[in-house]
């Protein structure tokens, strides 16, 4: 087999792509800016915050039921096809912000179809990212997350700054079109769903056959793991699934009402967006961090180590800090987000394969959004019964240490590096060999 390899790896150009349709996504646009438009629609429809929170509840929910049919899609039609119908329709149902109606109901209906789409274009790039890199997928993936993490930190400043001259409605038309001009041309043009059709193997090295073709044997080694059913019916799938799904509705919940919940405080608005995008700093690093350090360390152990520090953000917001003290809280939240989202991609993979990941990160994943609905709309119907964050930011603490304990029982990979690898090279000596 020869090892020569490209000058740029087209991999790197496959992250940066994922990284753009992170960055300009559902996850920057409807996720992160909410907290921005919390006040906005709460005038705009009359409604407490329970109520608007419900919006965002939705959309989760929608997204976690349509993620497994999503993944199943991906397994079958390819994550490529799905991304890009899949961004092209988020693109158009924000520019049909302009037509809503004043009742709350059109709202709830605008994010139910935000929800409908938003999961075609958000994990299914973590699946194309993990078929291209194996000895590096942690930094691979984390590179991707930058995209989320950079999003994360500069849209709430710039819907902020829309809002406040042309108004919310304004502000998610602009988005879509920038969904449509940017994101989706450069994706559509870069993303390759599998390093076997630019006849290489994942990180890098030269396929030795006919026209660079991928041999019969590295063919099969590069879709090992277990099938769903095998999957979902392992205790390892539930513990992780189980710990996702705690930190998931906590770190959501804080990261969704950081806003408000400095405005409570006394924070200007901008000051507010502010602390939105703090979040997103956190999540920035830690997503380019976290998926270095999987590459070198055991995952649960990180996990355990960036939960434990969120659950001690939550608890510094829980005791009424405000100011920089609330910001340092709400960065210790934003880094426990940000490493989830790694982590649970390269989880997944290391412990189940790549025979069946569409699907399983689909159950996963819905999970983590069914959580994330949960959490938000907790807390902001705690606060409308308590008139304060205090008591729903309690039980979010224990749940955030409850996360990072079940971390803690996992066992060791069942498909780590050096097994694909050692795969991979059984197979390239069996052709040479039959050759």
């Amino acid at each position: 087999m020869s090892n020569q390899r490209p000058r740029i790896f087209y991999g790197w150009w496959v992250v940066a792509a994922t990284a753009l349709g992170g960055f300009i996504g559902a996850a920057p646009i409807v996720v992160f800016s909410f907290g921005v438009y919390f006040k906005p629609l709460s005038q705009a429809f009359h409604a407490g915050r329970g109520a608007v929170s419900l919006a965002f509840t939705a959309f989760n929910l929608t997204q976690a039921i349509c993620a497994p049919l999503i993944g199943r899609l991906v397994d079958r039609l390819g994550a490529r096809r799905v991304i890009l119908i899949g961004t092209a329709l988020l693109g158009l149902v924000l520019i049909c912000a302009e037509f809503l109606g004043g009742g709350i109901a059109s709202l709830y209906m605008f994010f139910i179809a935000l929800g409908l789409l938003a999961a075609s274009s958000l994990f299914p790039y973590a699946v194309v990212v993990s078929h291209w890199f194996n000895r590096r997928r942690g930094l691979a993936l984390g590179c991707m997350m930058l995209g989320i993490g950079g999003g994360a930190m500069i849209m709430p400043l710039a819907a902020q700054r829309l809002i406040a001259m042309f108004g919310w409605r304004a502000s998610y038309v602009l988005s879509g079109c920038a969904v449509l001009a940017i994101n989706l041309p450069v994706v559509s043009m870069l993303l390759r769903e599998d390093p076997r059709e630019k006849g290489l193997l994942p990180d890098g090295m030269q396929a030795d056959g006919p026209n660079g073709s991928i041999t019969a044997g590295v063919a099969r080694a590069s879709e090992e793991g277990l099938s769903w059913h095998e999957t979902w019916h392992s205790s390892t799938f539930w513990l992780l699934i189980g710990s996702f799904f705690l930190a998931a509705a906590s770190v959501h919940a804080c990261v969704i009402h950081m806003p408000a919940l400095l405005s409570d405080r006394g924070v200007s608005a901008q000051g507010a967006a502010l602390g939105s995008s703090v979040l997103g700093m956190a999540m920035l690093i830690s997503r380019f961090g976290t998926g270095y350090l999987l590459d070198r360390f055991f995952a649960p152990r990180l996990a355990a180590f960036f939960f434990a520090g969120a659950s001690l953000g939550i608890a510094v917001l829980m005791f009424g800090a405000s100011g920089k003290i609330a910001l340092a809280g709400g960065f210790l939240v934003g880094m426990g987000l940000g490493a989830e989202g790694d982590i649970i991609a390269y989880s997944l993979t290391r412990y189940f394969g790549l025979k069946a990941f569409g699907t399983t990160y689909g159950y996963a994943f819905g999970a983590f959004l069914l959580a994330g609905a949960l959490g938000t709309y907790l807390m902001g119907a705690g606060f409308d019964v308590f008139r304060s964050y205090t008591v729903p930011l309690a039980g979010f603490f224990v749940a955030m240490l409850t996360a990072a304990g079940l971390m803690m029982r996992l066992g060791p990979y069942r498909y780590a590096a050096g097994h694909r690898e050692s795969e991979l090279a059984a197979g390239a000596v069996a052709a040479e060999n039959l050759g």
